[in-house]
């Protein structure tokens, strides 16, 4: 069955999600991180129970678990790309932009998950292996992003950050080509049973370790104008803190 989301905005999820609490343990497998309880209100794909970074050498494993089955749900296919809607697993961080390659101070690093069928922003990778590298828009891939707050979204909702027509930001070399802060690096994410995870290289994992993060599963959706703000944060469906205050420990 797929999942239809509901018109909400970010701080109207806040206000009623705020049911996560940092120690709550519910499985020995998942120690550590920010540990939620289950949600009923929430559909189990999305219903975050445990989010947690390690680090190991030079690599990152951003993990987090549901109370279903990650991954079972996906929007539906509308046949355009505005108006379209985008499911997505993200960790929200306290590095600064600049770590990945946008410019520094210019929104909230976060680790996204997604899958949206109506688009492919993975030009350099085909996911599902058919040849063809513009049609994986529904396989689960990673992407960092940038977020900003923007009014235009709904009261307290973020956005993807917009990229002003006429300037020339700092991107990474996997940008993949539209007009919002938002990488391709090809990390392939785990999907499977209760958890989505990825494993992410850095140069210098100090400044992983040193990080906060939170866990966020939220629909974004692209403006039916296709214009700035080109993709809004439309729903949360469950933050892990329940304030997204960012705090989860990197190795704790």
């Amino acid at each position: 069955m797929t999942y239809k989301p509901q018109t909400r905005t970010l701080a109207a999820a806040m206000a009623c999600l705020c049911m996560a609490q940092v120690g709550f343990a519910h499985d020995d497998a998942h120690t550590g991180g920010i540990q939620s309880k289950p949600a009923a209100a929430v559909k189990a794909p999305y219903d975050i129970v445990h989010t947690k970074i390690t680090t190991e050498g030079n690599v990152a494993l951003f993990h987090m678990a549901v109370s279903g089955k990650a991954g079972t749900s996906k929007p539906t296919k509308t046949g355009k790309l505005a108006g379209s809607t985008v499911f997505s697993y993200v960790w929200p961080t306290s590095m600064d932009p600049s770590v990945v390659g946008f410019d520094a101070k210019s929104g909230i690093l976060a680790l996204a998950v997604t899958s949206h069928p109506d688009f492919d922003d993975t030009p350099l990778f085909d996911e599902n292996g058919d040849g063809n590298a513009t049609n994986d828009g529904p396989v689960w891939h990673s992407h960092w992003v940038v977020l900003q707050p923007d009014e235009a979204c709904g009261k307290g909702a973020l956005k993807v950050a917009d990229i002003p027509q006429g300037t020339q930001p700092k991107l990474p070399k996997t940008w993949p080509g539209l007009p919002i802060l938002l990488d391709s690096p090809g990390w392939s994410p785990s999907v499977q049973g209760g958890t989505v995870e990825v494993r992410v290289p850095f140069e210098d994992i100090g400044v992983v370790n040193a990080a906060g993060f939170d866990g966020v599963t939220a629909a974004l959706r692209v403006n039916a104008n296709i214009h700035s703000p080109l993709l809004c944060v439309a729903q949360v469906f469950k933050l892990a803190s329940g304030d997204l205050s960012l705090p989860g420990k990197v190795n704790q």
